[in-house]
């Protein structure tokens, strides 16, 4: 009877808390929308909280997963959102559209992960398409910011290395599983040729982090780990010689105040946004974002620290935290190596993003170019994140499913034994 009080007194509070959630952002919605006296403020007001309400609490009872995990994405998406409404509506329209899309295709991943017994025919078929992908915006693609990475069809834009980055998890993940590394060498080697021929280098360090260590996390060995690491090294120093924009890059990371007017202006903006905010911040809708040339999408979270104060930022980066260790938990939880291996790659995906983009903002690193997952501006890298949780959550289905079978097998031999 004890246990039954103490689940239900859990379910409440995580009721209690996704109403919490609700109520704050349906609050600070509603105050920008009797700012700016704009009916699309009041549809979000609307809006955003539905969504939050179908991803965190009703989407675990039709088709199970994890709440903390679902809890953790859809506040930081709906936060994006948010801030994106404030400082220019219009993205905010189309981040709110990417994020049903979202919803829907992390809905088709976790279903993906719970159905599909056998993967060989559709990475058959992913291989090629993905490299195929990656290979578009060589020939049609745009350069932006240095790298020849998005295709524009019929106004929109998106990145290819976005879609990839699900492909290549479930590649690596039933590669690394059934010990066939020559495969799954071969595949991110072709992946990183063409992202470097792209000029896309941060996509580039993020896909070879994350194979190196899915290969460490499926074998254990430290000399191919170190081996990587200095591979990883020299194709960085070639990159800084190759590329006019990484040395901009790693120059402004040096001394970002030696060119404040050009090259530097940015990450200096970043920093003064971050300091001007304080412990508290200057507000929901004060502030000067917009000083920031890339305020929506590379610097966003110095927009967050700005208008809600460095405490509030830090708990952003702790929500991070807690997503990087409950998907590690969850893939360590797996029954089966495939399961495992696509948990942890997704897990990886995500924190190393994060590391990348907060760490360039902070000026601990220098500056890649990704998007903050879940919180940036992007269609695709919005889509791209919440399937990577998709994955994370098809694989904790299982798990629940494995745990419910080992259950039952063992009560039937008790029963067997009496």
């Amino acid at each position: 009877m004890s246990r039954k009080r103490q689940s239900e007194s859990v379910r409440r509070a995580g009721r209690s808390l996704v109403a919490a959630v609700m109520l704050f952002f349906f609050s600070a919605f509603l105050l920008l929308a009797l700012r700016d006296n704009a009916w699309q403020g009041y549809a979000l007001a609307a809006a955003v909280p539905a969504m939050v309400w179908l991803g965190t609490y009703l989407l675990p009872r039709l088709i199970g997963g994890d709440r903390l995990l679902l809890s953790l994405t859809n506040f930081l998406c709906a936060l994006g959102v948010l801030v994106l409404y404030d400082t220019n509506p219009a993205y905010a329209y189309h981040q709110v559209i990417a994020y049903g899309v979202g919803l829907a295709a992390m809905t088709l991943c976790i279903r993906a992960v719970q159905w599909f017994s056998s993967w060989r025919l559709l990475i058959l078929l992913m291989a090629p398409v993905s490299l195929v992908l990656l290979a578009l915006p060589l020939v049609f693609g745009r350069e932006i910011y240095g790298a020849r990475n998005w295709l524009f069809v019929g106004g929109i834009s998106v990145q290819p290395s976005e879609i990839v980055k699900i492909s290549l998890l479930i590649i690596l993940a039933r590669a690394m599983s059934r010990r066939r590394f020559w495969f799954w060498s071969l595949f991110v080697v072709a992946c990183l040729g063409l992202l470097m021929l792209q000029k896309d280098l941060g996509t580039a360090l993020l896909y070879f982090s994350v194979a190196l260590l899915m290969y460490y996390a499926a074998t254990g060995s430290l000399w191919v780990l170190a081996a990587g690491a200095a591979g990883g090294t020299g194709a960085a120093l070639l990159g800084y010689r190759m590329f006019a924009h990484v040395k901009r890059r790693v120059a402004i990371w040096r001394n970002p105040w030696a060119d404040y007017d050009n090259a530097g202006y940015q990450l200096v903006q970043g920093l003064m946004a971050i300091a001007s905010g304080g412990l508290w911040g200057v507000g929901l809708g004060l502030g000067s974002p917009r000083t920031i040339p890339v305020y929506h999408t590379d610097f966003i979270f110095a927009v967050i620290c700005e208008q809600f104060g460095l405490i509030f930022g830090l708990c952003v980066l702790a929500m991070y935290v807690a997503l990087a260790w409950r998907g590690a938990t969850i893939a360590m939880g797996a029954s089966h190596s495939f399961h495992g291996l696509l948990a942890m790659g997704a897990t990886l995906m995500l924190g190393l993003q994060t590391f990348v983009i907060i760490g360039g903002v902070l000026k601990l690193i220098p500056l890649t170019g990704v998007t903050m997952p879940f919180v940036s501006y992007g269609g695709s890298s919005l889509v791209s994140s919440m399937c990577l949780v998709g994955l994370i959550q098809g694989v904790a289905s299982r798990n629940e499913d494995d745990l419910a079978e080992d259950t039952r097998l063992a009560l039937a031999q008790e029963e067997v034994g009496l």
